[in-house]
């Protein structure tokens, strides 16, 4: 009767850890039946003639053995047939040929047969466990997690959420200013949920531009309530940002209601990113002026587009390009990345003013040394040779290397 005890506790263990583990009632009961079958499989060769009743308000069950009546003496498989002698014990009425039902008291296999029973348990419910949390991750990807810091490597953070689920932060992930201890608070988008060999890996992030949004969401009522709609987003983590913003109410204006009063709710977003600097931009449809608006604070005197190609030139006044630019050219490569256009800027000729398009001289330079100054903002000869050296400096071209250009440049203008 001890035995019985055990087996029934068991159970009920098990129905605890279900508990402990959220796995619904009627899954939990699948696994406990499935579990018996194993193991009677394994005890008997099959499992096809029994049937396994689980109990799940009595926390127990019931498992029935079906056998073949045949003649005494000609039992072949003991398993699967039973003598009309010990048939009749169990049914008086049952003839050779039919089936007898003998319950089977599965704690009368001893011990070894519950600790089988245990360990396939566990490892079912470990699955189930793992499948679970794959599941309710995978539904989560892009959104907002809170999670404290529980161990800090060199090359990843280890993060536990409330339900002590382990979530992975790589140092990509990370802002550039971020420095946590054991112990804070981080907030964080799920990136990604990987599941190699069924191990469930949550990866989260700091850097996606889905965090910024999702901020934005959390920080403006407008956008939580879809007044205002989010276009597009570019950021350089723990640098710069742009935002694209569009309202659909002609009453809202959709980069005030981002900033706030006095930048009220932009402010907790900027610190929350590390001071990372935040543009916030009206959208529109129109390619030029969404371009435009993408190369604030610099004024465009005009700009070509080849739609096809998404390649844009945009001509500015002198004193215009370095704030088109940027420092470290980060202005024109978000405005870039919000807009989806690859932006060359060009510095405006003045009408009499002798100048030449870097393009012109790609028989004498290299079409990768013209790109990387086009890319600093400087498309003509005169752009060049004017240049200060520490904005030639950010081309990173070899001294021999710049030092042929400005001679061809040069040259062309003293013959």
């Amino acid at each position: 009767m001890a035995k019985k005890a055990e087996t029934v506790n068991m159970v009920d263990r098990f129905a605890e850890f279900k508990e402990l583990k959220n796995i619904d009632k009627t899954t939990m009961i699948s696994v406990l039946e499935e579990s018996f079958r194993n193991v009677l499989a394994k005890m008997f060769g099959s499992d096809e003639n029994f049937d396994v009743i689980m109990n799940p308000d009595k926390g127990d069950c019931e498992i029935y053995q079906n056998l073949e009546v045949v003649p005494d003496g000609e039992v072949e498989n003991k398993d699967m047939q039973i003598g009309l002698s010990d048939a009749r014990e169990i049914d008086p009425e049952c003839e050779i040929g039919e089936d007898v039902t003998k319950q089977i008291f599965f704690e009368k296999f001893g011990r070894r047969a519950i600790l089988n029973l245990r360990q396939t348990l566990q490892s079912k419910i470990l699955d189930l466990q793992k499948d679970a949390i794959y599941t309710k991750f995978k539904e989560i990807e892009g959104e907002v997690i809170t999670g404290e810091v529980h161990q800090i490597w060199k090359r990843e953070m280890l993060l536990l959420d409330e339900e002590q689920h382990e979530l992975i932060m790589p140092k990509e992930e990370q802002i550039p200013g971020d420095f946590f201890h054991k112990g804070d608070m981080v907030r964080a988008i799920v990136k990604r949920v990987d599941n190699p060999n069924n191990n469930p890996k949550i990866i989260v992030s700091r850097t996606d531009p889905r965090f910024l949004r999702r901020l934005f969401e959390q920080e403006v009522p407008e956008i939580h309530d879809g007044l205002i709609t989010i276009k597009d987003v570019a950021r350089i983590p723990g640098e710069r940002a742009k935002i694209a913003v569009e309202s659909y109410d002609d009453r809202i204006d959709p980069v005030g209601a981002c900033v706030g009063i006095k930048g009220s709710r932009i402010h907790g977003i900027v610190r929350e990113l590390r001071n990372e600097n935040i543009d916030v931009i009206s959208f529109t449809a129109n390619p030029q002026l969404y371009i435009q608006r993408a190369l604030s604070p610099a004024k465009i005197s005009s700009i070509r587009l080849n739609e096809e190609d998404r390649k844009a030139e945009v001509f500015l006044h002198p004193d215009e390009v370095s704030l088109a630019i940027g420092k470290g050219g980060m202005n024109i490569r978000l405005a870039s990345m919000l807009t989806g256009y690859s932006i060359d800027v060009y510095r405006d000729i003045e009408p009499g003013e002798e100048d030449i398009y870097l393009d012109e001289f790609s028989d004498e330079i290299d079409d990768w040394v013209i790109e990387a100054l086009k890319d600093l903002g400087l498309g003509t000869a005169k752009a060049v040779l004017n240049a200060p050296q520490h904005v030639l400096d950010q081309a990173d071209l070899e001294d021999s290397t710049l030092q042929h250009v400005l001679d061809v440049l040069r040259a062309e203008f003293e013959d």
